[in-house]
């Protein structure tokens, strides 16, 4: 009768976490939970209803608390192998850290619950994937970056550290003021036109600059995200394509021994 009880919740359990509703649910804790830590920001907000914001911030971490938990007992080891699931279990220990005395810093970092929103909904998670699958190709290309900006930042500090070392005294100063103007804020009236009142052809430097990291390398970076997004596209498509033809040989499968029983049941003599 237990084995009987014990199989009937651990089915009920799984019902509850793979349904889609809760997994709605879930988002709409998390939504919530992000108003609530905003609002605790506010003086005149916990002023009025600072002891209802805690409370809800204490059932909310024992919700997601029984979330994580019953995922683990549902999907037992599946569970360990999903860094989704790994990523949710930090997450979730790191709010459960005590937050007293010379850990009250602690507190800050229960916003962190909100990153659940990236694995809760599987478009952002597209997303993410797509970006980390992108971080060897970005290292290139912030390697290709870093050392064309080292070569202008030796460039310009040499070429204008005597009559402007506000903007290009050090090397550290080129690099903070060259990666300003490859952002494009402000660039040409707060750096450029002041330096070319001394060296009327700086222009000569920063304008092949821009056109070599703002408008080349930079973009470089948006073509690999494209792509690593595209392939996980594709490997998703790939991998439901799949899915859909086990299932159909799945079909197949049953329905040839349906077949077949029904024939040996024909041809038995009555």
């Amino acid at each position: 009768m237990s084995e009987t009880v014990r199989g009937f919740n651990l089915a009920g359990l799984e019902w509850l976490v793979t349904h889609p509703k809760f997994e709605r649910f879930v988002i709409v804790v998390i939504v919530v939970n992000a108003i609530a830590l905003g609002l605790e920001t506010s003086t005149s907000v916990m002023s009025s209803i600072g002891g209802l914001l805690q409370w809800l911030d204490f059932f909310i971490i024992c919700f997601f608390v029984f979330e994580v938990a019953a995922r683990m007992i549902v999907h037992k080891t599946k569970f360990w192998r999903d860094p989704w699931s790994l990523f949710d279990t930090a997450v979730v220990a790191i709010t459960l850290m005590p937050a007293t005395g010379n850990f009250s810093v602690l507190r800050a970092l229960r916003i962190l619950r909100v990153l659940r929103i990236v694995s809760a909904l599987p478009s952002i998670r597209r997303v993410v994937t797509g970006l980390l699958n992108a971080i060897p190709g970005m290292s290139s290309i912030l390697f290709l970056l870093t050392l064309i900006n080292y070569i202008f930042a030796v460039l310009t500090t040499k070429l204008y550290a005597a009559t402007h070392p506000e903007f290009f005294g050090t090397i550290g100063a080129s690099f903070f003021t060259l990666f300003q103007i490859m952002t494009l804020e402000g660039w040409s009236g707060e750096v450029v036109r002041p330096v070319m009142k001394d060296h009327p052809y700086a222009w000569a430097v920063f304008v092949p600059y821009i056109i070599v990291v703002t408008f080349a390398v930079l973009n470089l970076f948006i073509g690999i995200v494209v792509d690593a997004m595209q392939s996980q596209s594709d490997e998703e498509r790939d991998e439901e394509s799949e899915r859909e033809y086990k299932h159909i040989i799945s079909e197949i499968h049953i329905l040839r021994d349906e077949i077949r029983e029904m024939r040996a049941s024909d041809t038995k003599p009555t």
